[in-house]
């Protein structure tokens, strides 16, 4: 006997509910458009609102806030204050936050008459799609927005309680003594900060020389600085061998022979496109060699009417760049004035010390052959810093040595993903670096520090001439 399935039709048919399909199905339900949301998880969002952005930032703010981070340029670090703080007390704070995202996207999701089906989508071909034998859903126009996933090797015997990739960490049911950190990438070394902060020893283990390699060079050296200075160590040029489930810790083989122990082990080596039950291959749709949705400038795959954005479809695998990417996509899908994807734009990375940057970094106007100058302000020379407690960071200005036009902004330190906009905007008008000389920053705060930066840069290039 046949099952009944009930049969949709909708303009837009959205695989993915975090933040590439969220912004793509409310721009065409702003255009008009009959729009169909389906999401395989229990709760809409995708990872970024689940088991990514939201709640590792949520979890940070926690951190800071029971932990008086900032205050202890002040009062000292009374480590007695960290024996007592419980994962049951940083999760209240989490999940309080969760489920007022959850409720906001529901109530976008209704306002904007968006249906959202609960269930696994899975193409039958290039017009339709499949929810678990209950809906054959056609549309005109798709948007795979169905994200990434934790690459899990099956040579990693993850247990979900003391071997752990950055999804299960949410889970836990108390802060470790000892953690140890495959994976000095993004999401490794925002984790490895924050428990650091907590009083955890923790090691990060990395085949490359230091964090964040792909960082100004300057600036991941003052993270590493920084987070040293919570205990932290770091194992750079070390391949990863072997880990071993041991009765009472786990032990990380080294390729060097080198044996590491730990109460747990957050495994965060690369993510994958979350495409496995999708059957993109029925769409006449395939993968690249890195293992993501191809598409070209548009957001289209080589099924025209078919769009791809977000993670699944590489980098820079960002929420905020995955919400730009759903918008142009359905713009473009439905006629309507758009434009290409933004060639620069904001990273930020929360570790602790936050870090933010836009534009060219040192080490790649070097490679170009620019002729370049450095305006730099520590945090110690601004005033807001000591009053807020001391936090170690710098601004560094990037500008061309003849026309002082602004090549790059990095900056670690204390909202420094807040105040990297005002750079953005003042790079995306073509400022000079003088721009910033000539106008009045509030006093004090923390965005002054392009000031005084700047007057460090123009004063280098004035004493040249």
């Amino acid at each position: 006997m046949v099952a009944f399935m009930e049969e949709l039709f909708a303009d837009l048919v959205v695989i993915g509910s975090g933040p590439a399909g969220q912004k793509g199905a409310i721009q065409a339900a702003k255009l008009g458009k009959s729009v169909i949301l389906i999401e395989k998880d229990a709760y809409p969002g995708g990872a970024a609102l689940n088991s990514g952005t939201i709640p590792s930032k949520s979890l940070r703010e926690a951190i800071l806030d029971l932990t008086g981070f900032y205050q202890r340029s002040f009062y000292g670090n009374k480590l007695e204050t960290l024996e007592k703080i419980s994962i049951n007390d940083l999760n209240f704070r989490l999940y309080k936050v969760l489920e007022e995202q959850r409720a906001l996207l529901l109530r976008q999701f209704e306002k904007n008459h968006i249906r959202l089906i609960q269930g696994s989508a899975r193409f039958e071909n290039n017009q339709e799609v499949i929810i678990e034998g209950k809906y054959r859903i056609k549309g005109n126009f798709f948007l795979i927005a169905t994200g990434s996933q934790p690459r899990n090797p099956k040579e990693i015997p993850f247990d979900h309680k003391k071997i752990l990739d950055s999804t299960q960490l949410l889970e836990i049911d108390h802060v470790p003594k000892t953690l140890i950190v495959l994976g000095g990438g993004i999401i490794g070394s925002e984790y490895a900060s924050f428990f650091a902060a907590l009083g955890t020893e923790v090691t990060v283990i990395d085949k490359r020389p230091h964090l964040l390699p792909l960082l100004d060079a300057e600036i991941g050296l003052h993270l590493q600085k920084a987070l040293s200075g919570l205990g932290l160590k770091v194992m750079g040029n070390q391949e990863l061998d072997k880990v071993i489930r041991r009765e009472n810790d786990v032990e990380v083989l080294l390729k060097d022979g080198t044996k590491v122990h730990g109460e747990m082990v957050l495994y965060a080596l690369g993510r994958e496109a979350n495409v496995d039950d999708l059957a993109i291959q029925r769409a006449g749709i395939s993968l690249n060699k890195q293992g993501y949705i191809p598409v070209n400038a548009l957001f289209q795959s080589v099924v025209p009417h078919i769009y791809a954005a977000g993670d699944v479809i590489g980098g820079p695998a960002l929420a905020s760049t995955s919400m730009e990417q759903g918008r142009l996509a359905i713009r473009h899908a439905f006629e309507m004035k758009t434009h290409h994807f933004p060639s620069f734009y904001p990273i930020g990375i929360y570790t602790i010390p936050e870090i933010s940057s836009c534009g060219y970094t040192e080490e790649q106007l070097k490679q170009l052959g620019f002729r370049y100058e450095v305006g730099r302000a520590y945090y110690y020379e601004i005033a807001r810093n000591q009053i807020s407690g001391n936090d170690p960071g710098m601004f560094k200005i990037l500008f061309h040595v003849d026309t002082l036009e602004i090549l790059g902004i990095h900056i670690i330190g204390r909202a420094a993903t807040e105040v990297i906009h005002i750079g953005q905007v003042a790079m995306s008008f073509n400022a000079r670096i003088d721009y910033f000389i000539d106008q009045v920053f509030n006093y004090p705060t923390y965005a002054e520090g392009y000031r005084i930066a700047a007057l460090n840069g123009f004063n280098k290039v004035k004493h040249q001439k």
